[in-house]
């Protein structure tokens, strides 16, 4: 965002049907089977049934889970934990966790069954789906274009102002055609298989009926873009959404509303020191020495641990193989920070991990 002046904002599939839609719009990468975003809002109201619901919804678990591997990367290469940014970019870290468990609990709601490990991206690339189209996805340390280029382009608002024109769909407006489709299908809600925990600073719950889902995807949306009037109704719990939290952290000021509309003009937001991780580039690190390749190994395992566990818990409706999950995400962050603090010959930066689960990743 080039000034410091915010606009407020204003505001499964068959085979043989997957073939007809034709590949997702845009290099979007999904699940095999899913159709774009494009696609699905294509499909007329009137034909968008309960497999068009849990095809929607899969998408969104692909959506969630591609906002976390770079949101960590960036949360990773802080060295003060303590600080503005590293807290403000760990609460995000966690409203992201809780919005793709809010999609699963919505998914198994409705009879399906989440996909997690098939929805694991391979880094840099475009968001599943073909949403925010032109946003390459990439895995760095915390720099200030990493910040506007990554965090700020995925969560951007509504607003044409203040995204730019677009072609593809926004995530906000995807969020909002698939609360259409359970408003007009009224399914049946089922609780079993659901999960209840506390996930950062929300409390995930069963959502066993139509005003649980529009609590559920409004909380996605306020707390991610925002809401689609003014920045300030983002701020009703005290905490800017995703956007504008970004935005602090690339301005160095926090928002406030001024006699000249929102700016990015109020208490310093001081940008931290942080580990210089290199963008991975696309591949993965080429030709690694065996030392870091044992470290990116014992990542990527771990990592795809990570998903295959997750998508046990929803599964099987344990919570506890959820919270087996959660400690072996925590399990991550010592040999990213080794990978982090490993300088790349020639380079005056260092490694970083690469989220690219064996056999996994597209």
């Amino acid at each position: 965002m080039a000034s410091a002046a915010v606009a407020t904002v204003t505001g499964p599939l068959s085979a043989g049907a997957a073939r007809a839609a034709g590949p997702p719009a845009g290099g979007a990468r999904l699940p095999s089977g899913l159709r774009s975003v494009a696609g699905l809002l294509r499909v007329p109201e009137a034909g968008r049934g309960a497999d068009w619901l849990k095809e929607a919804l899969q998408v969104a678990v692909a959506l969630e889970l591609a906002t976390i591997p770079p949101y960590l990367c960036g949360w990773w290469s802080v060295g003060d934990r303590a600080s503005q940014v590293a807290r403000l970019i760990r609460r995000i870290i966690g409203d992201e966790m809780y919005h793709m468990g809010v999609v699963c609990n919505l998914l198994v709601a409705v009879g399906g069954r989440p996909r997690i490990s098939d929805a694991a991206l391979a880094y840099p690339g475009p968001l599943p789906g073909g949403v925010r189209d032109g946003v390459n996805v990439y895995l760095s340390g915390l720099t200030r274009p990493f910040v506007h280029d990554v965090m700020m382009a995925i969560e951007a608002p509504e607003e044409p102002l203040a995204r730019g024109p677009r072609t593809s769909p926004s995530i906000g407006r995807f969020y909002d055609e698939v609360l259409g489709a359970f408003r007009a299908l009224a399914p049946e809600l089922s609780a079993r298989g659901q999960l209840s925990e506390h996930i950062g600073s929300d409390v995930l719950e069963p959502v066993t009926d139509l005003d649980g889902v529009e609590r559920s995807i409004e909380s996605v949306k306020e707390q991610g873009e925002g809401t689609t009037s003014s920045p300030e109704d983002a701020f009703g719990d005290d905490h800017p959404a995703h956007y504008y939290a970004f935005g602090e952290i690339y301005h160095g000021r926090q928002l406030r509303r001024t006699d000249d509309g929102w700016q990015f003009t109020g208490a310093p937001v001081p940008f931290p020191d942080a580990r210089p991780m290199a963008r991975v580039p696309e591949g993965g690190w080429p030709a690694p020495a065996a030392g870091v390749q044992d470290l990116l190994d014992q990542f990527d395992t771990a990592y795809a641990q990570v998903l295959s566990t997750l998508e046990a818990a929803w599964a099987d409706g344990d919570a506890r193989t959820l919270r087996s999950a959660v400690r072996t995400m925590g399990g991550l962050e010592s040999p990213a920070l080794k990978l982090m603090e490993t300088e790349i010959p020639g380079a005056p930066s260092t490694y970083g991990p690469q989220f690219r689960p064996p056999g996994g990743g597209r």
